[in-house]
């Protein structure tokens, strides 16, 4: 069976997780074709941008060689916060899937809700929810493995 654009996501959560880093993981396709996948990386590369949604962002712009992804869509575990949904509206990405809602961090239903501002460019059409229990489940054992028992 394919792999789904979610099954991309969730595999590069299990990377992040895997390394340290907050299990969020990030695919971006167009027409189908896989431009980026990319996980949560802030402390291995010591950068506080270096979020699953930027990494995916930047490398389908270097595949594309260029600085819209417009016909794109992203397909990230958790809901991106407020800096991850400013570079997705600025990125154009057509369409956002994401699993788990972020009350506390999030910044697309919850927080600033970035792309119903009146500053806001451009707003890709959102879709979350998917796999939900299943990221959020991710994010619990991660965290509770850090917290102990």
């Amino acid at each position: 069976m394919a792999e789904t654009p979610f099954d991309l996501a969730f595999d590069a959560a299990r990377r992040a997780a895997a390394e340290g880093e907050v299990p969020v993981g990030a695919a971006i396709l167009r027409d189908g074709q896989v431009l980026a996948v990319a996980h949560n990386r802030p402390r291995a590369l010591h950068d506080p941008t270096a979020h699953a949604e930027i990494l995916a962002i930047r490398a389908a712009c270097a595949a594309l060689r260029d600085e819209r992804l417009t016909g794109c869509d992203l397909y990230v575990t958790l809901e991106p916060c407020p800096m991850c949904a400013g570079a997705i509206s600025a990125a154009r990405i057509r369409r956002l899937y994401y699993g788990a809602p972020d009350p506390k961090g999030g910044g697309v239903e919850h927080g600033p809700r970035v792309f119903n501002q009146p500053t806001c460019h451009h707003a890709p059409e959102v879709y979350g929810g998917f796999r939900e229990a299943e990221a959020a489940d991710l994010l619990r054992t991660f965290f509770a493995g850090r917290r102990g028992p």
